[in-house]
């Protein structure tokens, strides 16, 4: 073979050798930046939809489900989380109970309790206020300072609502009869302000929620219905017993971020989580002091076990409610307390790093 050609074909093997090594840094060099890119884990993984099905019209008792909406948590965790607004605990505990439509809902417990001992399928998930937090609203100036002292005042309630089947055992308390006061029925939606203008001397209704709303136009006090014996959880998060079985996994991640998004409202950021309710719910022209006294308020009716942590239920809280509930005659006593709720789904802990401090 003549020289030239020699060379002409060692040129050519160098030519390739070298692209073929360029081909091969390149792969390399992108395989290196893949394996530094650091992915987590949750969100590689399909984001599991949750929906979700709220008590009522945005207040301070969302306070965590739209904060960690707004911070992006949920995502964070693998969920991809709607929430909708409701119009009354009664209603979304029927609606999560009895049909497909929502996973979860928010609302009070009690009428969770009264719905699953007539036949409906739902129990609790988690409980946020453990506190029964219904009560009587009285002017702060009247002097009133228990039951017995109601005797002969007018008095707003809702006959739907949750504090009507308690109203007597509560005025017993203060041996009064229900024909010792005047009863006025009023719309959920009006009594509040029925009670702030006087038409009536005081109003039977959801504590945390009425008294930050009418606190400025009549300055009052709450005396609660726990102060008479009449204890139960309040708030909390309910699913049926067929998506508890279905989807438990993926509700209790749902049911642990929420909770560990209430420790972090209370960990000195209410300000941040009457934002975020504000920017979750524009349209809704959300007063922002009213959420911050509704959320300051809410704070005491947690009750914390000392060295636990929010969310999980207290089983001897259960107990107290059976027998609150028995008594007034609205489930009966025979059912056994733990068969009203869903332990082991609630752990904070698991996102103690992706909330912070």
């Amino acid at each position: 073979m003549p020289q030239s050609v020699r060379l002409m074909d060692r040129t050519v093997r160098t030519v390739r050798t070298v692209r073929t090594g360029r081909r091969a840094g390149l792969r390399a060099a992108m395989l290196l930046a893949l394996a530094c890119t650091v992915v987590p884990p949750v969100l590689a993984q399909t984001l599991q939809p949750v929906k979700v099905r709220l008590d009522w019209t945005p207040w301070a008792n969302h306070a965590a489900v739209h904060l960690a909406q707004q911070k992006g948590w949920y995502r964070q965790a693998g969920l991809d989380v709607t929430l909708e607004d409701g119009n009354g605990s009664v209603t979304t505990v029927q609606i999560v109970g009895s049909s497909n439509a929502f996973d979860v809902g928010q609302a009070a417990l009690a009428p969770m309790m009264i719905a699953r001992d007539k036949g409906l399928p739902v129990k609790a998930l988690a409980v946020f206020l453990r506190k029964n937090d219904i009560g009587v609203l009285v002017p702060a100036d009247s002097g009133i300072t228990g039951p017995a002292q109601l005797k002969g005042r007018k008095i707003g309630y809702t006959a739907g609502s949750l504090e009507a089947p308690f109203i007597d055992a509560f005025l017993a308390t203060g041996k009064l009869k229900r024909d010792d006061v005047e009863l006025i029925n009023l719309d959920a939606s009006s009594k509040a302000t029925n009670y702030a203008v006087g038409r009536t001397d005081a109003v039977f209704s959801t504590v945390p929620f009425v008294l930050p709303t009418t606190n400025k136009a009549r300055p009052s006090r709450a005396i609660l219905f726990a102060d008479a014996g009449l204890t139960m959880p309040s708030f909390g998060l309910l699913a049926s017993d067929a998506k508890l079985a279905e989807r438990g996994e993926v509700l209790g991640r749902f049911a642990s971020v929420v909770a560990r998004a209430w420790e972090y409202v209370y960990a000195g950021h209410e300000d941040e989580a009457v934002d975020a309710i504000i920017a979750q719910r524009p349209q809704a022209r959300l007063d922002r002091a009213v959420l911050r006294a509704q959320l300051d308020t809410l704070k005491g009716f947690f009750d914390v076990p000392a060295g636990g942590r929010i969310g999980a239920p207290v089983p001897a809280d259960w107990e107290a409610a059976v027998k609150t509930l028995s008594a007034v005659q609205l489930i009966s006593a025979g059912r056994p307390a733990a068969d009203y709720y869903v332990s082991g789904r609630v752990n904070p802990a698991a996102f103690d790093q992706l909330v912070g401090k």
